[in-house]
C-alpha cells in the first residue's frame, strides 16, 4: 500500500469520524439521554463526541501530508497549506483545505468554549456544517488517483461519502423538526443530564 492509498484511506476514515461526530452533536443538542431512553445505559456521548473530533482532525492533517511522499504528484508543503497552485485538481484541493481549516476552527473554539460563553460558542459551532459540506464535496469530486479523472459517483469510496452526506442531511432535518421539551432544572442534576445539555 503506497502513500496515495494511505492518504485516501486517512481521508475516508476522517470523513466517517466527522459524520459520527456530527450525529453525536445532534443527539447532544436534542438532549437525548441514553440512560432514560434506548439503550438505557450510561454512554459517555459527550466524550465520544470530543474524541471523534480530535482523531478526525489528526487524520485530516495526515491525509494531505502523505501526498508529499507521492513522487508522481510533486506536491510541496505550500501546496498543502494553500493549494491555489497545487499540481492538479486545484479547486477540489482548495475545498479540502477549507474543510481542514474550518474543522480546526471548530475544535479550537470547542476547546475554549468556557471562555467564549455558551451562546457565542453555539453560534460558532454551526461552522461544523460548513466544514462537513466542503469535506463531502471534496470527497465526492476529487480523483483519489490524482489523474484529474471525472468522478465515478457509483465507486465504493464515493458511495461511502455520499451515504455519509445523506445521513447528515437526514439527521439535521430530524433535529430541526424535533425540538426538545424545556424542563425545569432543579438543584439535583446528575452528570449525564448536564453533559447532554451542554
Amino acid at each position: 500500500m503506497g502513500a496515495l492509498d494511505l492518504s485516501s484511506d486517512a481521508g475516508l476514515v476522517a470523513m466517517v469520524l466527522l459524520t459520527i461526530n456530527i450525529l453525536l452533536g445532534l443527539v447532544l443538542s436534542a438532549r437525548y439521554s441514553p440512560v432514560r431512553n434506548w439503550p438505557h445505559r450510561r454512554i459517555p456521548v459527550f466524550d465520544i463526541h470530543n474524541w471523534t473530533a480530535y482523531i478526525a482532525l489528526a487524520l485530516i492533517f495526515i491525509h494531505p501530508l502523505l501526498l508529499l511522499f507521492v513522487t508522481e504528484s510533486h506536491f510541496r508543503v505550500i501546496d498543502l497549506l494553500f493549494p491555489i497552485h497545487s499540481p492538479n485538481q486545484t479547486l477540489y484541493n482548495c475545498l479540502g483545505a477549507i474543510a481542514f481549516y474550518l474543522t480546526v476552527f471548530v475544535v479550537i473554539t470547542s476547546y475554549i468554549r468556557s471562555r467564549l460563553g455558551s451562546r457565542l460558542w453555539k453560534k460558532l459551532h454551526y461552522v461544523s456544517y460548513a466544514a462537513a459540506a466542503f469535506l463531502f464535496v471534496h470527497g465526492i469530486l476529487n480523483d483519489p488517483n490524482l489523474k484529474n479523472a471525472p468522478p465515478d459517483l457509483l465507486d465504493g469510496e464515493k458511495l461511502l461519502v455520499e451515504g455519509c452526506a445523506l445521513l447528515i442531511i437526514a439527521a439535521t432535518i430530524w433535529r430541526i423538526r424535533y425540538q426538545p421539551k424545556k424542563r425545569a432544572v432543579g438543584p439535583s442534576v446528575n452528570k449525564i443530564d448536564y453533559e447532554l445539555s451542554s
